[in-house]
């Protein structure tokens, strides 16, 4: 689990699916204050580490390590959005 100033940031050790995606798993933020889950990105595979951040050059990232199964692991970043009207973060 990771915790910000307003969020909890899990990952789901299992595999699941949703209608719009395939078998994997969600990375799911909650918001810290009513528990409220304000957002969820589909993995493709199960989670198998903690998340973690980290800032480069004023952009603030999240990493999370995934595997399981057919899957080999592989760390995927994401990147925040750089300012509240910015809302375009993007897989790296």
């Amino acid at each position: 689990m990771l915790v910000t100033k307003t969020l909890v940031i899990a990952g789901d050790p299992l595999v699941t699916t949703t209608p719009q995606h395939p078998r994997g798993a969600m990375m799911r933020a909650y918001d810290k204050q009513t528990g409220a889950e304000v957002g969820a990105v589909w993995m493709p595979a199960p989670v198998s580490g903690s998340p973690m951040t980290y800032r480069v050059g004023g952009r603030q990232f999240i990493v999370i390590a995934v595997s399981g199964g057919n899957y080999s692991g592989e760390y995927i970043a994401f990147a925040l959005p750089s300012s509240a009207g910015d809302t375009s973060g993007t897989r790296e």
